[in-house]
């Protein structure tokens, strides 16, 4: 047998068995509907029927009494509510130590014043030129040659400072002549020449003194 014959010949086979199965599950089908439906029939004829009457209500029970009412507990007082006062602290007292007392030391008194000083003793005699006149120690030699060129004339009034020794130690015009030439000159000229006999005291002692005097410059003709 070739292999195209027998593989024709399972094939056969298989659908055979395949026919052959779904006959049988008709069958069961079909059997087990018959005996289903007949017991189901028999079952419905045995099934006697009867009337069930339905009981009475049972007579109503009367209420209950009214349990007992609790009694009304005591109304619960609440206590006041706190009420905070701030209170200050105790202030602090600091105590101070009081400072001991100064100690007073007695000062001397003062001393009396001074008793003022004597004035001084009056002056006898008055300074005095050696030479007397002041006007004789200028010469027409001392003109100045500026003041002669301007034609410069005129007085000069002249207080001089006398020392102890009786030289001129100091000169001031207290008067010009308008000539600033003439002015100097004379001042410088009665520095270096003049001579006094010193002012004195009434003690004797030489004292310092002044000597007022006019110069007068003119030019001659």
């Amino acid at each position: 047998m070739s292999y195209a014959q027998h593989k024709e010949l399972s094939g056969n086979r298989t659908v055979a068995i395949i026919i052959v199965a779904l006959l049988h599950a008709v069958l069961g089908y079909a059997i087990v509907t018959g005996l289903a439906y007949n017991v189901i029939k028999k079952a419905a004829e045995d099934l006697k029927t009867f009337d069930v009457e339905e009981e009475p209500p049972p007579p109503e029970e009367p209420p209950p009494p009214p349990p007992d009412q609790p009694e009304t507990p005591p109304q619960v007082v609440a206590p006041p509510p706190l009420v905070r006062t701030n209170v200050a602290p105790p202030p602090i007292v600091q105590t101070v130590r009081e400072a001991p007392p100064p100690v007073i030391t007695p000062t001397a008194p003062p001393a009396p014043p001074a008793p003022p000083a004597p004035p001084p003793p009056a002056i006898v005699t008055k300074a005095q030129s050696v030479k007397g006149s002041l006007q004789g120690l200028i010469s027409g030699d001392d003109y100045p040659a500026d003041a002669q060129r301007n034609d410069e004339q005129g007085s000069v009034r002249v207080t001089l400072a006398i020392g102890t020794d009786g030289r001129v130690t100091g000169c001031s015009v207290v008067g010009s002549s308008g000539s600033r030439s003439l002015d100097n000159a004379t001042c410088r000229i009665l520095r270096s020449r003049a001579r006094f006999t010193p002012a004195k005291l009434s003690n004797g002692q030489p004292t310092t003194d002044s000597y007022s005097q006019t110069i007068t410059w003119r030019l001659e003709g």
